[in-house]
Order: structure tokens, then C-alpha cells, then sequence
């Protein structure tokens, strides 16, 4: 898979703080919003501290992060919404652990037979989700985990269907 640098990404390179990130940030987008992924050095721990100590350390690292940086990343935030016409929002990695902060949730509107809005009420009357709109969301996210693979080849055609019409004729 080959990388590219897009004007965001190469926007952030540029104008976020060197000393925040472990290297260059990762930028998620979507037709709503972007979102600027950094890492953070793990913390130190001595090496027999077990994964509850780990785990401990990572998410007082990402506090502290975004308390500290908070007021910073909202302006350049601001700056590249204004730029790009999406939402920005961010998130970081320490070790294997994320986290998203204040990250865009927005409304999908669609209409479902009789079969789908019975899996839905079965997600609502056990009691996984609260309502429909809670119980379609879990749906999207479990498939989403359990078809990442499939998820990305598929991303990956479409963003190859892309160049290939830009390299056709005008239209």
C-alpha cells in the first residue's frame, strides 16, 4: 500500500508543536469530519510493571495530554476546519491504546422493513441498546470490527475507482 501526503496532512505537519507527537499524525476523514490521530511516548515504567500499571499510565498520559494542549488544539482545529469545511477532532495512541476526544456523532436517517426493525427491538428489549438509533449504531460498530479486513479492501477499491476517473477524460 503506497502512503500519500495530502494537504492536510501535510498542513499538520507543519503547523502542529514538533514536541507533541511521537512522529507524524495519522488523519482519519470522512464526508463530516477529520480526525488528527497522534502518538505519545509511553510512559516509563519499570519493566515488570504489570498491565493493570500499564493501563493506568497510558490514560493518565492521555489526560494529561488533552487538558494541557486543549486551548492549542482548538484553535488548530478552527483553523483547518475553516480550511478544509469539515469538523476537526482528536485523538491519540499510547502503545496500543486510543483515544478520541469530542469526536463528531451524526445523524443517519434510513428506513427498515419489518425484519430489521425487529433485530433492532431485540437489541432494545435485552437491553444492549436503549433505543433503536443506540441499537442500529452497536450494529454498525460490530460490523465494522468484525469485517475491518473487508471493510479496507473495499475502501481501498473505491480510492482506486477515484484515480483512475481523474485520469480519464473530462467530462
Amino acid at each position: 500500500m503506497t502512503t500519500h501526503t495530502t494537504t492536510a496532512e501535510a498542513w499538520l505537519a507543519g503547523r502542529l508543536p514538533e514536541e507533541w507527537f511521537t512522529g507524524p499524525v495519522e488523519v482519519r476523514r470522512d464526508r463530516d469530519e477529520i480526525i488528527v490521530i497522534g502518538t505519545l511516548r509511553e510512559p516509563q515504567l519499570p519493566e515488570d510493571a504489570d498491565e493493570a500499571a500499564r493501563e493506568v499510565a497510558a490514560r493518565a498520559r492521555i489526560k494529561s495530554f488533552r487538558e494541557e494542549t486543549r486551548e492549542r488544539r482548538m484553535e488548530i482545529a478552527r483553523e483547518l476546519e475553516h480550511l478544509s469545511g469539515k469538523k476537526v477532532s482528536w485523538g491519540v495512541r499510547v502503545g496500543d491504546r486510543e483515544a478520541l476526544y469530542t469526536h463528531l456523532a451524526a445523524p443517519v436517517m434510513t428506513r427498515l422493513r419489518q425484519p430489521e426493525r425487529k433485530v433492532l427491538d431485540t437489541l432494545v428489549e435485552a437491553g444492549v441498546a436503549r433505543s433503536r438509533a443506540e441499537a442500529l449504531a452497536w450494529c454498525v460498530r460490530l460490523v465494522g470490527e468484525r469485517s475491518e479486513t473487508w471493510l479496507g479492501e473495499l475502501r481501498t477499491a473505491v480510492q482506486h475507482v477515484e484515480e483512475v476517473r481523474k485520469k480519464g477524460p473530462d467530462s
